[in-house]
């Protein structure tokens, strides 16, 4: 399988993915009437497998919401092991910076507060 057809599918699954779970989110606020408009719960990432587990909406938004936010990280990184595998070493390292970028905002953004 090329480089380009093993993106091609990751992106196409984790989109799925997202839209499947954002969805059923929102069919269960429906469910349980709670307007999708009426604001939502904070992120705690130590609750998303609790509430998922018991099928919670909130859960399965946040879930959604993370497959979304990680797609591209997780395309970089695909990228990047086709790159080694290839051989590529110039689009190898500029994955790992890519990546190295990433980490690190997401390293700063924990640590400095709004």
């Amino acid at each position: 399988m090329t480089l380009e057809r093993a993106v091609a599918r990751l992106l196409r699954a984790s989109v799925y993915t997202s839209v499947a779970l954002l969805g059923a989110g929102v069919i269960v606020l429906a469910v349980t009437g709670v307007s999708p408009l009426s604001g939502g719960p904070a992120l705690d990432p130590g609750s998303i497998p609790t509430v998922v587990g018991a099928l919670g909406a909130p859960g399965l938004l946040w879930l959604g919401l993370l497959v979304a936010i990680a797609t591209p990280t997780a395309r970089v990184a695909l990228a990047l092991f086709g790159y080694l595998r290839s051989g590529e070493r110039s689009m190898a390292i500029i994955s790992v910076l890519i990546l190295v970028v990433i980490a690190t905002s997401v390293a700063l953004s924990l640590v400095v507060e709004p």
